[in-house]
């Protein structure tokens, strides 16, 4: 039995073993274990009843038939189930859990003095909300016009509603207040999802719980889940007569649907001559029609239970309580029909199958063994829309190709084929002439994709998506599938137009078939409706409308009859009537014309947007996650729904639906709050932040440890460490000392937090900070790898206290040469914590000041030193690299911002910057001398030259060559583009020559040649962390390197396993990412609310980034403002894609608009020029805000306003100024 079955067994009873039953119970392969005791089997010789041998036929991989047999011992003993009872003063139960103790019930009328009947599970269900008119629609509907009486009900659940309507049966209502879960379902769902599993033993755990939790749904009742050990209760035994007269050949499947079916039998005859209605919930329709069957054949006098399903079910509570709102919480697995009176033929085309059908099981195994499918996970690249494909329709999965792993490329919705990210695939390869070629050697290919890049731009500029503004910058380019997976994703073929010469392609395929479902747990996004949104616009821009107009009525008669002979001169100097027409638009019909156009989300709502016949709605959700498809749910409350954020889960995806299906889980908030949306950014960025539990926090020292000195490190405490941090900082890692030596050499030392000392291989706290990998940083807030016992005090080498360290200690020269290194484990006693300025005030100070100033002479010093270790690598080709870093003042009460300012640097950052790049180096070549396989490393690929090619076109359209031939070449370039007068032109070449290279990622040296462990950004062979074991995991596992390769410690075992590394290093490298997306994104919030606090907005310079230059769209460029790090799109609205006067000019990223009267160009703009820009907050839809950018000066095409925002996704932003629903953007001239 399963182990939540074994526990709710009383101990004295004949048990089998947890393993055996288990697989008997789900795959029926194994005979279960014998009985040990003697009078055991003198108890089964007596009553052959309680033994039988159930038995089934499979056919195995090779064809065969084989007829498994299994021995089953049954009991008469096991009552009516078992359940959670409160805890009592007994302390000796062997079965005690956190809720309560095991209590069996051996009669019906014990299970009706535990069962909640309607007045106690929901005495506390008065709902503090009124019903939405949707929801009166649908009681109006009813045959009656009185509540439906309340009838006490005992649900029993079959497996898929343990699988996929969880969610239901937590509900805090506790509407589903009295459960019954068969060992057989349980085992089944721990079989299909141990996720789903473990919340089903914690709801049967929970039993007898009081929620005290209020929602609009009611709360604060009780729960009685019971569990009913099926399989070996001697009532609820399957005969073979049974099973002949279901089915000739019954399947796995079938018997378990019977065997629950007896339960519900089982328990109908037991609660006979009561009030209790005992009822089966299951999707399954073909179950339902045979419980039907089955009782009409056997017309049993104890009565009949009711099969139904779980929609019918929620719907016949919500009739006898008003206060319920359950259907949004039902899982769907069909396409619902409309209503009659909104039917179309759209609608009726929806049912038609829109994908190919995913082939069965079997035919996949067939397949996958040999060798015509492939099977792997599928996983979706986190990157914005591109091309003519949303991010969801780019996906790839990794595949074997002998010891090779190969990534195969899956694009478009057809291709992809309802699969989404985390499904396990099978996959089809494509033929080879439809993968893709990494050289653009066929011109029709390159012809066509750039048509297909033409028509996505205009597609963009019609729709006005609005999922997002102006973000903040980004600072490196997306880590690709090879460097993010540590897998191949091209191939060498045979060229088609040379035998002799290979090609190199990316293969592609589709997806055939589902192997295994992995829908995330929860998404969280927004519904989205065009009916609301509609509705919305036309009442703001009617009156923006009515007050322009009003504001043009105040002009003299004079100013009017000269405003028409003026336009009259220019209609007949214009040539076609197109530009007249544009010309005498004003900007507020201009605006509304724009937001009569359908943005993308309206067009797909309004195409999936149904009402039913039941009152319910089907709603679009679209997540926050733009890898994430839409998500079609059904909701009796959409009004309310509308402006919040909500978490939503994914319940099937039918062929006949276009986008999955789902349904409501719970709200987290008002779209736009601060804390909501803080949430909502460490969901989507799946960053832990749960409290530490117990068994971490047992592992942490006592209350009273000392740090005291131990024989095996070396005493430093007589050295003037010194640690050298932002203000503020608590997590201190590293401190640094540098003496004088009787030689006249520097001793260097640098001391790092021994973490280790405190965190055991393979403990529990070991194994929470594995798995948290990293410390997140936020704006408000940070969230630690490790508890604050050790993050802030015993691990942070704070001043004027003993600390644990491990230190690297350098012989050097005052021409920093190193002579000598050696490795310790330390104790140290820090003389001073500094913060950066401090360090820097130290570092100005004359040298006659700093003669007897122990601190100021060690700083002076080290940053002699590090100037020298600077130039040296920077002369081997390290590079000097720039991102937009700004840093928030905020209000010491509420925390929200009050002023945002740019990053500053000092001499002091660069100082401790060098001594921490030289420790990681020194312990990289340290612990990969020792374990050249087995070595946690960083490496940084060389970036890909086609990377470039943009960069490179917009430095030579200003006169300078970036070289890209190597990281040296490319570093001397930089340093030349210099503009006299204009010093932040060379550092938007380095912010644009830093997103032009991937991420670094951690890996294991056995999986790569030493050719591929180089770090190209700091143009280093081996490169390792070492110096942040508070914050990063991976430094902890360099330093259980380090000191076995001293001989301090003996190596951990699971390091010396690859693949365990390999695994550790994806994780390490998924969470390091993650936490940098969540810091972003907070970073993102926290501007937003600080700009909307000014509603006239803000005026600041900004320089141009990139300027679109294709034809046929409207032009715009992007611009970055390096005061707030802030990123947009400015979309030059006012300027008619076809406009005769707009120059295009690609080869210098600039466009011109020309003078009417002269026909010569008035303004241009043109990439690294400075702009001045206003930015502002603009209210997408209720409570959905986005940052805007607009450019004030200069004045360019025939009017004077345009707007801005950003149009690239998460890193660079989407969106447009001018779209439906936004706010007029604020203007002085109306202010006065």
């Amino acid at each position: 039995m399963t182990p939540i079955a074994e526990e709710m067994t009383p101990s004295n009873n004949n048990t089998m073993d947890t393993e055996d039953d288990e697989s008997d119970v789900i795959d029926n392969d194994d005979t279960e274990g014998e009985e040990e005791e003697e009078d055991d089997d003198e108890s089964i010789d007596l009553a052959p009843s309680l033994w039988s041998t159930p038995s089934y036929y499979r056919i195995t991989r090779k064809g065969k038939v084989l007829k498994n047999v299994s021995e089953r011992y049954v009991r008469d003993d096991l009552g009516l189930g078992f359940c959670m009872s409160p805890s009592t003063t007994s302390s000796s139960s062997k079965h005690r859990f956190s809720t309560g103790v095991t209590r069996k019930i051996s009669s019906p009328g014990e299970l009706i003095s535990l069962l909640c009947t309607p007045s106690s599970s929901n005495n506390s269900n008065t709902s503090t909300t009124a019903p939405t008119k949707r929801k009166r629609k649908r009681k109006k509907t009813s045959t009656t016009s009185t509540t439906a009486p309340k009838v006490t009900r005992i649900a029993i659940c079959d497996t898929n509603v343990l699988l996929h309507n969880l969610d239901l049966l937590e509900h805090p209502s506790n509407a589903i207040s009295n459960i019954v879960i068969t060992q057989t379902a349980l085992a089944e769902c721990r079989h299909n999802s141990f996720t789903a599993y473990g919340r089903v033993v914690d709801l049967l755990r929970s039993s007898g719980e009081t929620t005290t939790t209020t929602t609009a749904d009611g709360g604060g009742g009780k729960r009685c889940a019971i569990f009913f050990p099926d399989v070996h209760h001697v009532d609820t035994q399957l005969t073979s007569n049974t099973t002949n007269k279901t089915t000739a050949s019954p399947s796995i499947n079938d018997e378990n649907d019977l065997r629950i079916r007896q339960v519900c039998e089982f328990y109908t005859k037991s609660l006979k001559n009561t009030d209790v209605q005992v009822v089966l919930l299951t999707d399954d329709v073909g179950c339902r029609n045979k419980a039907l069957e089955e009782q009409s054949k056997k017309k049993s006098k104890s009565g009949m239970y009711k099969a139904c399903s779980v929609r019918e079910y929620v719907r016949t509570l919500e009739e006898e309580d008003s206060s319920l709102s359950l259907l949004d919480v039902v899982a769907q697995f069909t396409v619902a029909p409309s209503s009659s009176t909104t039917t179309t033929s759209t609608t009726r085309s929806s049912f038609k199958r829109v994908f190919p059908p995913h082939l069965s099981s079997s035919e996949l195994l067939l397949g996958v063994k040999s060798g015509q499918y492939f099977q792997g996970i599928l996983r979706t690249e986190r990157a914005s829309s591109s091309g003519n494909f949303s991010a969801y329709e780019k996906c790839y999965v990794t595949i074997r190709r002998g010891d090779e792993r190969i990534a195969v490329s899956v694009i478009g919705l057809k291709d992809v084929n309802r699969a989404v990210d985390g499904d396990l695939v099978a996959l089809e390869l494509h033929p080879v002439t439809q993968w893709i070629g990494h050289e653009k050697d066929d011109e029709e290919k390159e012809d066509s994709l750039k048509k297909k890049d033409e028509e996505k731009k205009k597609k963009e500029q019609t729709t006005n998506d609005t999922s997002g503004g102006a973000t903040i910058a980004a600072d490196t380019a997306e880590p690709n599938i090879r460097d993010e997976d540590n897998v191949r994703d091209s191939v060498l073929v045979p060229s088609s137009t040379s035998s002799s010469s290979m090609t190199e392609l990316r293969p592609t395929g589709k997806v055939v078939g589902i192997v295994r479902r992995n829908f995330r747990k929860n998404y969280c996004g927004s519904i989205y409706t065009a009916v609301k949104t509609i509705t919305m616009n036309v009442e703001e821009n009617d009156a923006e409308l009515s007050k322009e107009e009003e504001e043009e009525g105040e002009v003299t008669q004079d100013s009017k009859a000269e405003k028409k002979k003026k336009k009259k001169q220019k209609k007949k100097g214009q040539k076609n009537d197109e530009n007249t027409t544009e010309d005498t638009t004003t900007p507020a019909q201009a605006r509304k014309q724009q937001q009569q156009q359908k943005t993308e989300r309206e067009k797909i709502t309004s195409e999936n947007e149904i009402e039913h016949p039941d009152g319910t709605t089907t709603c679009v959700f679209f997540a926050v996650d733009n890898r994430v498809p839409p998500i079609l749910i059904r909701t009796t409350q959409r009004d309310r729904l509308l402006g919040k954020r909500l978490l939503v889960a994914i319940d099937s995806w039918p062929a006949e639906s276009k986008y999955p299906l789902g349904h409501y889980v719970k709200t987290i908030g008002d779209a736009g709050k601060k804390d909501v949306e803080t949430e909502v950014l460490l969901h989507e960025h799946d960053i832990p932040c749960d409290p530490f539990p117990a068994k971490v926090l047992a592992c942490l020292p006592p209350d009273d440890y000392k740090i005291v000195k131990t024989p095996d490190r070396l005493d430093l405490r007589h050295l003037p460490v010194l640690s050298i941090d932002p203000p503020g900082c608590k997590d201190i890692d590293d401190a640094l000392h540098c003496t004088v030596l009787p030689n006249g050499n520097y001793q260097v030392g640098v001391h790092i937090a021994d973490v280790t000392n405190y965190v055991k291989a393979g403990t529990a706290i070991d194994l929470e900070a594995a798995k948290r990998s990293t410390s997140t940083y936020l704006v408000n807030k940070r969230l630690d790898m490790l508890p604050g016992l050790l993050t802030t005090d015993l691990c942070s080498l704070k001043g004027n206290v003993d600390r644990y360290a491990f230190s690297v200690l350098w012989e050097v020269t005052p021409e920093a040469d190193i002579i000598d290194v050696d490795f310790r484990k330390t104790i140290i006693h820090s003389i001073a914590a500094l913060t950066y300025q401090q360090a820097q005030g130290l570092i100005d100070q004359p040298e006659g000041d700093s003669t007897n100033d122990i601190q100021a002479g060690a700083v002076k010093r080290l940053a002699s030193l590090a100037r020298k270790f600077r130039a040296r690598r920077i002369g081997a080709g390290a590079l000097t690299l720039a991102s937009p870093e700004v840093k928030f003042v905020l209000d010491s009460e509420s925390l929200n911002p009050t002023d945002v300012q740019a990053y500053a640097l000092f001499e002091a950052n660069a100082l401790v910057e060098e001594f921490m790049l030289l420790a990681n180096v020194t312990v990289g070549k340290k612990i990969l001398r020792h374990y050249p396989t087995l070595s946690v490393l960083r490496r940084h690929p060389a970036p890909n030259r086609g990377m470039f090619d943009s960069l490179i076109s917009k430095a030579k359209c200003r006169g300078f060559a970036i070289d890209i031939e190597d990281s040296k070449r490319l570093a001397d370039s930089l340093d030349a583009a210099q503009i006299e007068g204009d010093a932040y032109f060379n550092k938007l070449l380095r912010i644009l020559s830093t997103r032009c290279m991937s991420p670094a990622q951690y890996f294991c040296s056995g999986e790569y040649k030493p050719t591929d462990w180089h770090h190209y950004g700091l143009a280093a062979p081996v490169y390792t962390h070492f110096t942040s074991p508070i914050r990063r995991y991976a430094d902890v596992c360099v330093h259980r390197l380090l000191a076995a390769a001293i001989g301090v410690d003996p190596l951990p075992v699971h390091l010396s396993s690859k693949s365990y590394l390999h695994d550790l290093a994806a994780n390490m490298n998924r969470r390091h990412r993650a936490a940098q997306l969540a810091g972003r994104a907070s970073v993102q919030l926290h501007t937003l609310i600080f700009f909307s606090g000014d509603n006239s907005g803000k005026e600041e310079d900004a320089y141009i980034l990139d300027v679109d230059t294709s034809e046929g769209v409207e032009p715009s460029f992007t611009v970055i403002v390096p005061r707030y790090g802030i990123e947009g799109r400015v979309r030059l609205s006012n300027i008619s894609a076809n406009d005769a006067n707009l120059v295009r000019e690609p080869e210098l990223h600039r466009i011109s608009y020309k003078d009417d009267a002269t026909g010569k160009v008035a303004t241009s703009i043109q990439v690294f020029e400075k702009v001045r820009v206003k930015i502002w907050v603009n209210i997408v839809q209720e409570n959905q805000k986005e940052l805007v950018v607009d450019l004030v000066e200069p004045k360019i095409g025939p009017t004077q306003e345009v707007s801005a925002s950003s149009d690239d996704g998460e890193l660079t932003g989407k969106g447009d100024a001018n779209r439906t629903g936004q706010n007029t953007p604020p203007s002085k001239k109306r202010k006065k």
